[in-house]
């Protein structure tokens, strides 16, 4: 059988299936991953891995997938057989995902969901989560997985980086916007707020229910990594190096991000016009609406 990372940016056959595998699937963000995978008729799962419910069904561990009687058994990862699968992804911690992308066959495509490719510069991305990059050689290969931005390059590339939730939020409307230069590339300012649930789920006393029920609170000032993410891809759009006013906030939800973001128009442009070029970049996209009318996103609609 060969593997799909053979033939990079081709189109699968309606009935070809995709062997995955999930490294960390005991995460919030494995176990999202993972239903959003079983919906998809070309996804076939060869491997789950987590270290502390290794031997444990995966509905033990989340029993809303109890109805899955085909799901593989957790292992941990020093168990895992990589030649099992067309493609792994990785939902490991920051600072420890470089190493175990480094080990993972040429044979099989990798999407990396923590930080730790997302940064092109590495001496940036090593002041900024304050450890060694454990795999230098890889980072020119990786690619940023923003489809809607780069959507050429993640066919072609074999190891992707999956951007993080507030850049993903943050770039996707103001790239096309510097791109066009309807606004000024100076002076933006994003105030984001988020779940609890983007602190991952092992326990932190500033997530529990006490200390964020009833409150808003921000975090991260100035100093939130998510900042040199942002900036990167907005320097990248504009031509120019920019720099943002990025503040993040924790909300008594459970998941979602919403962001409010000001900018400063070109001469002559207003909302309208701004609207105009988020319509035009994204019309034909599956997971980007650009809302009709006066209507504004809310976290509940998603």
């Amino acid at each position: 059988r060969a593997p799909v990372a053979a033939r990079p940016g081709v189109r699968m056959a309606s009935n070809e299936k995709v062997r995955v595998g999930i490294l960390g699937a005991s995460g919030y963000t494995g176990a999202e991953l993972l239903r959003l995978l079983v919906s998809h008729p070309n996804a076939e799962i060869a491997f789950l891995s987590a270290e502390r419910s290794a031997g444990k069904k995966y509905a033990e561990v989340y029993p809303q997938f109890s109805h899955l009687s085909h799901l593989p058994d957790l292992v941990k990862l020093e168990d895992v057989n990589y030649d099992k699968a067309d493609v792994v992804f990785t939902c490991l911690p920051h600072a420890t995902a470089h190493k175990v992308v480094a080990a993972v066959p040429e044979s099989a495509k990798v999407v990396d969901l923590s930080a730790d490719f997302r940064l092109s510069d590495i001496k940036v991305y090593e002041h900024w989560y304050n450890v060694e990059h454990g795999a230098p050689d890889l980072q020119p290969e990786a690619v940023y997985g923003l489809t809607e931005v780069f959507r050429e390059e993640v066919a072609k590339a074999r190891i992707i980086s999956n951007p993080g939730c507030y850049p993903t939020a943050a770039q996707l409307p103001l790239i096309p916007l510097l791109r066009s230069k309807l606004i000024s590339t100076e002076g933006i300012i994003i105030d984001a707020k988020s779940g609890v649930s983007g602190a991952g789920r092992a326990p932190k006393e500033n997530a529990l229910f006490c200390e964020v029920a009833e409150g808003l609170a921000p975090y991260g000032i100035a100093a939130h990594r998510h900042s040199p993410e942002i900036e990167q891809g907005l320097s990248l759009a504009a031509g120019q190096d920019i720099l943002c006013t990025f503040t993040p906030h924790l909300t008594p939800a459970s998941r979602g991000i919403e962001e409010t973001i000001y900018v400063q128009t070109a001469e002559g442009v207003g909302a309208k016009e701004l609207k105009a070029e988020l319509e035009k970049a994204y019309g034909g996209e599956e997971f980007v609406n650009v809302l009709a009318g006066n209507a504004v996103p809310a976290t509940r609609h998603v």
